[in-house]
């Protein structure tokens, strides 16, 4: 896996710094460490090529987004996930760790502050104000999009979530839990791409992986049609 200098989804409009590629390396291993089971193995690391080797995900494991828009059921999806989030957050705390430890982690992913820049200009701030990347299903959705910019109330209170999100360094994030970081079977649950890792607070990556999940069920019925 390869690191490209700007956003794959977007293009050489949107520049991101390579060095991204070592703090998915270090937060590969450390998930790894913590979760054998959901986190395929990193055997090389080149941080000069920003180039990781990693364990290859054999078929039928598809990213769920993509089997949640077709309707697949996956029974053991919950329950991975659960264990997953619950042995990242507690191991990496100062509910398991000594202070000593839990301050020297910290450090280690202190340096991806580009990353942690981006997710608070694309969740905490754009969605709110006119921003050249938002986009939405128009004429449908204009209103909607109008309210949000001018609900001055939730404003406020995303504020105090951008607040918490840059302060709180409780537990090792994933930074980017959406449901195309994650690969699945009918048996197996991986978790991948985790560029975005930091220390943060907990329910970031709870409420990032559950919002998906909702935003997939309330789509259903359009995906269907």
């Amino acid at each position: 896996m390869y690191a490209l200098p700007y956003m794959r989804c977007i293009g050489e409009s949107w520049p991101m710094t390579k060095e991204r590629a070592y703090f998915e390396a270090m937060a590969l291993r450390e998930l790894g460490r913590l979760n054998p089971e959901h986190v395929p193995e990193v055997y090389h690391f080149d941080q000069t090529m920003s180039l990781i080797g990693m364990r290859y995900l054999e078929p039928p494991h598809i990213i769920v987004r993509k089997g949640l828009i077709a309707g697949i059921e996956y029974p053991l999806l919950a329950e991975h996930m659960s264990e997953f989030m619950a042995r990242t957050l507690y191991f990496t705390s100062l509910l398991y760790r000594s202070t000593t430890e839990h301050k020297r982690a910290v450090a280690e992913f202190c340096g991806n502050v580009e990353l942690c820049r981006l997710t608070e200009q694309v969740v905490f701030s754009d969605p709110y104000k006119v921003s050249r990347y938002n986009h939405w299903t128009s004429p449908y959705l204009d209103r909607d999009a109008e309210a949000l910019r001018e609900d001055n109330v939730l404003k406020l209170e995303v504020a105090e979530l951008k607040s918490k999100f840059c302060e709180r360094a409780q537990a090792l994030l994933h930074g980017d839990l959406h449901t195309s970081s994650i690969m699945v079977t009918q048996e197996s649950t991986q978790v991948l791409d985790p560029e975005f890792a930091f220390y943060g607070p907990m329910g970031f990556d709870i409420g990032a992986f559950l919002g998906n999940l909702i935003l997939a069920f309330f789509a259903q019925n359009g995906h269907a049609d």
